[in-house]
């Protein structure tokens, strides 16, 4: 592709949201590239898309060591490439995030776990796919019970201190397992600024479990994952499953619930957001972003003009107590 200049006017509209209590600022909307960003993908689609998000004020881009399976780091190496066609001499303007916790190769020491030993080869892995010295956020990516909670903090820490990181994220724990983990963060002095759990529409655990206030209580934010539930939340299915579709090529988890019931939410969400003047999807990025906790959402995106439709979605998210009322009750019909 051509040197790549981005727009000029990138930070024009974009809002950047403080993380908890942190000096960190992230984007509104951030991309994530668990999908269509590793082997198999249309590499200068991929390129396109990055491009396309920076250009529009998307300055986070979040990856995990096992992006890209079967292949698993073959995202972080693709995005690697991606900045080194013409990217990387933004990378100050950047905040590139990554994880690691799930199986990622043979042995012992990369199944999934919390260990030290874990954690700091899998970060070194990382920044060599990368091609990078440090990451913004390093996340554990998923509880380990197997593993004491206090070598995890440690190993987190650690990549801080030798310059490998610049602040520390989990993911996916939970509000009992996150309070843990953040006492020993507190002792450390460890910069911890982010939980990513996922959360929707659809999917409230967060609000149930009550990690939204333990964030707001104790100055983290929180960066969604799956705010489209797994493209639930889209025009897409309104009508039910189109063939091309991730529900239709079977490769997502969540294509049973796709019954009548679930039709007749989708279209009652759908009529809210028309009165509103958005898709379904920007109504479902807006509603999260109006939630105090949350500090920034993470798309996926198969185009760049689905990222251009979802970043519209962070200018209008004031909502009427009418309009939340109506979506409680779609919600709960």
């Amino acid at each position: 592709m051509n040197e790549y200049m981005p727009s000029e006017s990138r930070y024009d509209k974009m809002k950047y949201n403080r993380c908890g209590k942190s000096g960190l600022k992230l984007p509104a909307i951030s991309l994530g590239l668990w999908q269509n960003f590793g082997y198999g993908s249309c590499f200068s689609n991929a390129e396109k898309m990055i491009r396309t998000a920076f250009d529009l004020g998307i300055t986070h881009f979040d990856l995990a060591n096992n992006y890209g399976h079967p292949y698993n780091g073959s995202a972080e190496e693709n995005f690697g490439r991606i900045l080194d066609n013409g990217l990387k001499r933004y990378r100050d303007q950047m905040i590139i995030s990554t994880k690691a916790g799930y199986e990622m190769w043979e042995g012992p020491y990369g199944d999934r776990n919390g260990s030290r030993k874990y954690l700091t080869a899998s970060l070194d892995q990382s920044l060599k796919r990368l091609g990078l010295e440090y990451v913004d956020i390093f996340y554990h990516h998923i509880n380990d019970p197997n593993t004491p909670v206090e070598e995890t903090a440690l190993a987190l820490d650690n990549a801080v201190r030798q310059g490998k990181a610049l602040y520390v994220g989990i993911s996916n724990y939970n509000r009992e397992q996150s309070s843990e983990i953040l006492k020993i963060f507190r002792e450390l002095r460890t910069p911890f600024v982010v939980n990513q759990p996922s959360y929707s529409m659809l999917n409230r655990r967060v609000e149930e479990g009550g990690l939204d206030k333990l964030a707001v209580e104790e100055g983290f934010g929180l960066a969604v994952f799956s705010p489209l539930y797994q493209g639930l939340l889209t025009d897409r299915y309104l009508k039910g499953v189109p063939d091309d579709s991730r529900i239709g090529k079977g490769n997502t988890w969540i294509g049973n619930e796709l019954n009548e019931a679930m039709l007749k939410k989708l279209n009652g969400l759908n009529d809210i957001a028309k009165d509103r003047g958005q898709k379904l999807s920007q109504l479902a990025l807006s509603w999260l972003l109006n939630k105090r906790a949350v500090t920034t959402v993470i798309i996926g995106a198969s185009r760049p003009d689905q990222i251009s439709e979802n970043v519209e979605a962070a200018d209008k998210t004031d909502f009427t107590e009418d309009e939340l009322n109506r979506i409680e009750e779609v919600l709960n019909g």
